[in-house]
């Protein structure tokens, strides 16, 4: 099955080899450790990627700014 656009973008690439990463890390720590801030490490790289791909399938340049910001936001 051929890529969609957003698929092809290279910040999207990133954003799912930075949220595996970060699973790959997180799944190795404590149970406690896991339910308070792994959790919240794995939602906000999680949403770094399924932001862009929200923000492309929108369809408008502005509705994919938002969703590209809201990505950046993740991210820090």
């Amino acid at each position: 099955m051929d890529r969609t656009g957003f698929e092809n973008l290279h910040v999207y690439q990133l954003a799912e080899t930075l949220s595996d990463t970060i699973w790959n890390i997180i799944i190795k720590w404590d149970k406690f450790t896991q339910d308070t801030v792994g959790k919240q490490w794995i939602n906000s790289a999680d949403s770094i990627g399924a932001n862009i791909a929200e923000g492309t399938g929108r369809g408008s340049f502005a509705d994919n700014k938002r969703f590209a910001k809201i990505a950046r936001a993740s991210l820090f």
